[in-house]
């Protein structure tokens, strides 16, 4: 999944064990502008310093996993949690489609230019009676 939001807070890493380590971070997801969410993310382990490069009042897109997990009490209880777990962190990129973003852009001026621009325009190939499946080489 990923949404784009607004960073809020962002915590320190916690050492929860020897071996295991979190850090948490807060945003505003604005789907509908009118009622924002405020949601908590969580990272792991080697992922903690993925948001030493973000500050407050930045705008990212993030790519989480949600997890849920059932836990019973020793008084025999069971209780529900739910965390939203990032695993990539970026700075968003505004007034464009998703499309747009997921797209990888050629520079200008590169080799991949200079050899397209040398074919002729689509509607040159119209009219060459060549089937649909039929490749040309």
């Amino acid at each position: 999944m990923e949404i784009q939001a607004k960073i809020l807070e962002i915590f320190e890493t916690v050492e929860v064990s020897e071996r295991f380590r979190k850090r948490e971070f807060v945003v505003e997801y604005a789907e509908n502008p009118q009622y924002p969410e405020i949601l908590k993310f969580e990272v792991t382990q080697e992922k903690c310093e993925m948001l030493d490069p973000f500050q407050v009042g930045e705008e990212v897109e993030i790519a989480f996993n949600l997890r849920g997990r059932k836990w019973i009490s020793p008084q025999g209880e069971v209780k529900y949690f739910n965390s939203l777990q990032a695993w990539k962190i970026s700075q968003a990129i505004k007034n464009m489609s998703y499309q747009q973003r997921t797209a990888s852009p050629q520079p200008s001026g590169s080799r991949a230019d200079s050899e397209h621009s040398s074919l002729p325009p689509i509607d040159a190939y119209e009219g060459n009676n060549i089937e649909e499946d039929d490749l040309p080489f």
